[in-house]
């Protein structure tokens, strides 16, 4: 049986032209979404990852950090090393333009 195309009326052809273009802008619409959606979602899943990590490691610096301070608190120095520390450090001129004064009115 074979279907001849010239017994349809010109107005027929056109409105199934016209439905076979907004089912194919249709599929392109839903695939471009579909792909829009599943971008989205990854690009969401590596920030929350991201982020996770940059916390993660933010407060492994803070409790390094923490625990390395209370150790250092805890630490006694032997004999008399920090008074002759902080004497030798006090007899050194700082070495200074001038007092503060001067170096802002020689700026300004």
């Amino acid at each position: 049986m074979q279907f001849d195309l010239s017994a349809v009326e010109t107005g027929t052809m056109v409105f199934i032209g016209t439905l076979v273009i907004a089912l194919i802008l249709t599929l392109f619409m839903v695939t471009a979404s579909f792909a829009a959606l599943v971008l989205v979602g990854v690009g969401r899943l590596a920030w929350i990852i991201a982020a996770s990590v940059l916390l993660g490691l933010v407060d492994g610096i803070n409790h390094a950090w923490d625990r390395l301070v209370h150790h250092a608190s805890s630490v006694e120095l032997p004999g008399d090393f920090a008074g002759d520390f902080a004497a030798e450090f006090i007899a050194q001129p700082a070495p200074s333009t001038g007092t503060y004064p001067r170096v802002v009115l020689r700026d300004s």
